[in-house]
């Protein structure tokens, strides 16, 4: 658990690292329930059936207690799956920027810049932490936003004026971190009196977190994918419950009997009359007893209504309909399901705008880092994998086409999916294929050529003359001889 100080309760900003802290934990408390809110709906951990009465949930609790009908996460997973970086491009540069690229590499975030995404989508924010490691090469952290928290300089969206790390390792032992533009305070770790951390200058001069907000508007917080999708997952589950109520009292035909004596036993407990089964017929002495049967429930009427709420998810979502699988399972092919996508693809690239900016800022304070110029790149790019889904066919043949005007093959090879290792091997081959070519060339059969030491070679004069004298027939070789000898 970590251990606050007092908290901030001074008019205006804070001016000691212990303020900081104060103001930043209560910030970050003040969070925290929505996150662990929006967590457990993309994890299925919610509250997950919800009875209509109460002596359903005693009764039913532990037989559909394992029971998981979530779609947050498939809301969620379609998005973030169709999302990765490709590399970094500056403007005066060809190609993808090398530096960059082993950057990236060497902190393992083509995997780690998936989880960023996916936490960003799921709470709203993450963050990612750059500062110089052991060896003294840049080292990008992410950090979830359950332990990290920010604060805006004011009146800016960009800027940062101060951010801290609280951190509960698996031993009970706290970290606590403290960054302004000016300097670092850090608390040992275990240590749980925050006024006995330490000061250090901040070298860099800024402070070294990049957020990644989902799409957060101009006066507000940044929200989460599941905000307006969790009341519509909570009435799935409801109607979901009521159903299995149902399917577990009157989805079966019910038997009566009228006009039969009831049969009680010694302690004037009736008993069954009959043992139903299969193989095993119902009769009667007494002439006025009657037989009948109710009718079982229909229980179309809750998978109606759950795929009526189903498609409500799927349009505020954006999220095709059928990832839900509301067309009887048959899905569209074809020009169909690019149509279909069009919603989620347009969701996707918008998302990317948003974590485009902010990985470029990562890249940049990496620079700033290394004490390189283009921490003051701001034309800086990133390079997304083509979030649309097509056809081997379709994508190749667009390319193809998109040679015919004389788009540069980088480029297409790119937009091909191939990585920017793949494109650097690409290149080496290429020249490893033109140098064999010319080798080859010069092992094979070459033209012959007359020397000057020939006898038989014409001066030339007489070369001359020979090239200037028009081709005859048979009938005048003995008038060329003759012509040849003068």
């Amino acid at each position: 658990m970590i251990i606050p100080p007092n908290g901030y309760n001074a008019v205006g900003p804070p001016q000691s690292p212990l303020d900081w802290l104060a103001f930043l934990h209560g910030k970050l408390t003040n969070q925290l329930p929505d996150m662990w809110r929006y967590a457990q709906y993309y994890e299925g951990e919610h509250q997950r059936l919800a009875f209509s009465q109460a002596r359903y949930k005693a009764e039913y609790r532990e037989v559909f207690e394992n029971w998981r009908d979530n779609f947050c996460g498939l809301i969620i997973d379609s998005a973030t799956e169709r999302m990765s970086v490709e590399g970094f491009r500056l403007p005066d540069a060809p190609g993808f920027d090398k530096d960059a690229r082993s950057f990236w590499q060497r902190s393992s975030m083509d995997v780690l810049s998936t989880a960023v995404h996916l936490d960003a989508m799921v709470q709203g924010r993450a963050y990612v932490l750059v500062w110089q490691g052991p060896d003294g090469e840049p080292s990008i952290q992410p950090v979830s936003a359950e332990n990290m928290v920010v604060q805006y300089k004011p009146g800016s969206r960009t800027e940062l004026e101060a951010a801290a790390r609280f951190f509960l390792d698996d031993w009970g032992q706290q970290w606590v971190t403290l960054w302004t533009a000016d300097y670092v305070y850090e608390v040992k770790r275990g240590q749980t009196e925050w006024e006995n951390g330490a000061r250090t200058p901040n070298r860099l001069g800024m402070v070294p977190v990049v957020p990644f907000h989902n799409r957060s508007r101009l006066a507000g917080d940044p929200y989460s994918d599941l905000a307006n999708i969790i009341p519509i997952q909570s009435a799935i589950n409801k109607v979901t419950a009521d159903a299995l109520t149902a399917s577990e009292f009157c989805a079966w035909p019910q038997r009566y009997v009228t006009g039969l004596e009831i049969t009680e036993d010694d302690q004037g407990n009736p008993v069954e009359p009959f043992r139903v089964a299969v193989d095993k017929l119902l009769q009667a002495e007494d002439p006025a007893a009657k037989f009948g049967q109710f009718e079982a429930a229909n229980l179309s009427n809750y998978c109606d209504l759950v795929n009526l709420l189903i498609q409500h998810m799927s349009s505020i979502s954006r999220t095709p309909s059928h990832y839900f699988l509301v067309n009887a399972g048959a899905a569209p092919s074809g020009e169909a399901i690019i149509s279909a996508e069009a919603g989620l693809v347009a969701k996707v690239r918008e998302r990317m705008l948003y974590f485009g900016e902010s990985w470029e800022q990562v890249v940049r304070l990496c620079f700033a880092i290394k004490g390189d110029e283009r921490a003051k790149e701001f034309a800086m790019e990133t390079v997304w994998k083509d979030p649309e889904y097509r056809t081997e066919a379709q994508h190749i043949d667009a390319l193809l086409k998109l040679r015919q005007l004389n788009v540069p093959e980088e480029q297409l090879w790119s937009d091909a999916g191939y990585s920017p290792s793949q494109i650097s091997t690409f290149r080496e081959m290429r020249k490893a294929d033109a140098k064999a070519a010319a080798e080859i060339q010069e092992l094979g059969p070459q033209p012959e050529r007359l020397g000057p030491a020939d006898p038989t070679a014409p001066n030339e004069a007489k070369a001359a003359r020979m090239a200037a004298k028009s081709p005859q027939g048979n009938a005048g070789n003995a008038n060329r001889k003759i012509h040849e000898q003068k």
